[in-house]
């Protein structure tokens, strides 16, 4: 057993030192993206709400053309109404942005804070494939992902190792908080081993669900678990050839839109999804789930404005559900603000324990240095007795 321990040190040591610089940019930049949506809502709340409510809202026909006017050049790719009647529509863009629309008056309400939402685009980047453009971001993915793989380990060998031969209050004090400490070697082994034991139940499940995002076996590996077939990956599309002048939504539009809020039964928002082609695509946010993201589909046929598809989020199989919350629990929003505050702590705990674990790792290193240098000095018989 102490062989096995021993095994599970070294692993632990060296897949901390070799993962270090990547492991702490996903630990920071995922501190920093927990309330990414609750920041950019605050920044944005004079957009993103209307003055004041008056009368019925504004055909969605006429809500796009004047997202349409306001930015000619721009193609819009979704619409989507909320059922709050002081919330504002949001016209996106795509890469050119999004504009926030009042529904009562048509009038442009701004185009979000570009700077903040830059900030966090580009944190984003970092995060997911360490802001490399090109070519270079599947390789940047990759990096991430194995790394991600290799905290999973990390987390994993360090509750086995920190964890007692025997559990009790006295053997668990030591790592259950903070103490003040004579060394910086001691006050590093405290912190290291307080915030793993407060942080590595969390991490693991940080990890697995990044490990689900990052990996196609892993997401393959959730249906299978629950007794689905995993989706079939389609292949990559080529960019269409440009032609000239292609509608953003045919002239029905309100129609369409109206044959999609017959099915409205309390609907929280809705999202139409653009251009128009043979169908269109809504995503309805139902507002009645214990998943707060769980998202039905409504599929609408454009030629005669008629409803032919419902796929509600209750109805989805396992494995399409567990992935959903696998997403959103990797940044912790499945669970509101305390789950967002908890993936906070723990990435900030993520962080320390890489700074604590190489700062004792250098110090073990030096001291194995100091150790080799003094035995050399040693004549040989004493040397061979001190090996």
């Amino acid at each position: 057993m102490k062989g096995f321990r021993i095994v599970l040190f070294w692993t632990h040591l060296v897949a901390g030192v070799t993962g270090a610089v990547v492991i702490f940019i996903m630990c920071v930049t995922g501190a920093i993206l927990s309330f990414e949506k609750n920041i950019i809502e605050f920044a944005e709340r004079d957009q993103q709400r209307v003055a004041a409510v008056a009368g019925e809202r504004l055909p969605v026909s006429r809500i796009l053309a004047s997202a349409q006017q306001a930015r000619p050049n721009a193609k819009s790719s979704s619409i989507t109404i909320s059922s709050d009647p002081a919330s504002s529509a949001t016209v996106s863009l795509g890469r050119d942005g999004r504009l926030f629309i009042d529904p009562y008056t048509g009038a442009v309400l701004g185009e979000g804070n570009a700077a903040l939402r830059g900030f966090f685009s580009t944190t984003t980047a970092l995060h997911r494939w360490l802001a490399l453009e090109g070519d270079g971001r599947a390789w940047g993915k990759a990096v991430t992902g194995f790394f991600n793989a290799m905290f999973l380990v990390l987390a994993l060998t360090g509750l086995y190792i920190w964890m007692p031969r025997r559990l009790s209050l006295r053997n668990l004090r030591p790592v259950l908080w903070f103490r003040k400490t004579q060394t910086g070697r001691a006050r590093d082994f405290n912190w290291h081993n307080v915030t793993g034991f407060w942080c590595s139940l969390v991490l693991v499940v940080l990890t697995l669900t990044g490990m689900v995002i990052s990996y196609r076996w892993a997401s393959d590996l959730v249906y299978t678990i629950t007794g689905n077939d995993p989706p079939v990956q389609q292949a990559r599309k080529e960019p269409a050839a440009k032609t000239a002048a292609e509608p953003t939504a045919p002239a029905d539009l309100d129609a369409i839109w109206s044959a999609a809020m017959e099915r409205n039964d309390g609907w929280r928002s809705v999202s139409l999804r653009l251009p128009i082609a043979e169908e269109a695509s809504f995503t309805i946010d139902e507002g009645k789930y214990w998943n707060i993201f769980g998202r039905s589909n409504l599929t609408v046929t454009a030629a005669t404005a008629v409803a032919a598809k419902w796929e509600p989020y209750s109805e989805r199989n396992a494995g399409q559900q567990l992935r959903t919350w696998m997403r959103f629990t990797h940044t912790g929003e499945s669970f509101g603000l305390i789950g967002q505050f908890v993936g906070f702590v723990a990435c900030l705990g993520g962080a320390l324990l890489v700074y604590t674990g190489v700062a004792l790792s250098l110090r073990r290193f030096v001291r194995w240095a100091k150790r080799r240098k003094r035995v050399k000095m040693l004549p040989p018989e004493l040397a061979e007795s001190n090996v």
